[in-house]
C-alpha cells in the first residue's frame, strides 16, 4: 500500500484525506453548473449526491492496487476548495491519470498548479511514477493551459472520440515523464 504522509503541505495548502465533516465544502463546488461544465457525465450535484461522492472519496486516501485513486481534499485554513488525484493505471507501466477540480471562487490565484505541484511531486518522488497523463475536454482551455503551465506536453488529440453531452467531442491529452518532472522542477528553483 502507497499512502502520503498526511497532510501534503504546500505554502497555502494542505492535501489530505477527505473526511465526512467537509460535506458542506464539498456541496458547495460540486452544485454549480460551472464546476461540472466539462465533466463527463457530471450535472450538478443535489447534497445527497454529494454526501454519496464524499464517502466514495473519504475512502480513497492510498494507493493499494493498480486501478485505485488517490484523491485529497485541498484544504486551506477556510476549508475544503477542491480536490486532486491521481488514478493508478498502470503497475508495469507505473503510470497513472491526474485530476483535478476546483471551487470557482479560487480560480485564478495559482492554487491548481499548487496543489497538483504537490500531488505530481508525491507520485514521481515517493510513489515512483514513470508517467503521468491527463485528459480534458479540447475546448476546456483553462485545464489544458494549466497542464500545459505544469511542463505536461500536448500528446495527442482524440477527434470526436467521445460522446459529450449528445455531441461527439475532442479530448486533449497531456502527458510528463518523471525525468522532464524533475528538470521542470529542478528549473523552477535553481
Amino acid at each position: 500500500m502507497f499512502r502520503p504522509t498526511y497532510p501534503i503541505r504546500t505554502a497555502r495548502l494542505a492535501l489530505r484525506p477527505f473526511t465526512l465533516d467537509d460535506l458542506n465544502d464539498v456541496h458547495a463546488y460540486q452544485s454549480r453548473p460551472d464546476v461540472v461544465r466539462w465533466m463527463f457525465g457530471a450535472e450538478p450535484r443535489s447534497r445527497e449526491r454529494s454526501r454519496k461522492s464524499l464517502v466514495a472519496m473519504s475512502g480513497q486516501d492510498a494507493l493499494r492496487a493498480e486501478g485505485d485513486c488517490l484523491t485529497l481534499a485541498v484544504a486551506t485554513d477556510a476549508g475544503v476548495i477542491g480536490a486532486v488525484e491521481l488514478v493508478w493505471r498502470s503497475e508495469v507501466d507505473r503510470t497513472a491519470e491526474l485530476g483535478y477540480v476546483l471551487h470557482p471562487d479560487h480560480w485564478g490565484h495559482g492554487l491548481a498548479r499548487e496543489a497538483v505541484t504537490a500531488l505530481l511531486d508525491w507520485g514521481f518522488t515517493d510513489f515512483g511514477l514513470h508517467r503521468v497523463y491527463a485528459r480534458c475536454h479540447a475546448r476546456n482551455e483553462a485545464s489544458a493551459r494549466l497542464m500545459t503551465r505544469l511542463g505536461m506536453r500536448r500528446e495527442a488529440r482524440h477527434v470526436e472520440s467521445y460522446l459529450f453531452r449528445g455531441e461527439w467531442a475532442d479530448r486533449l491529452v497531456f502527458a510528463i515523464l518523471a525525468r522532464e518532472w524533475r528538470s521542470t522542477t529542478e528549473n523552477a528553483q535553481g
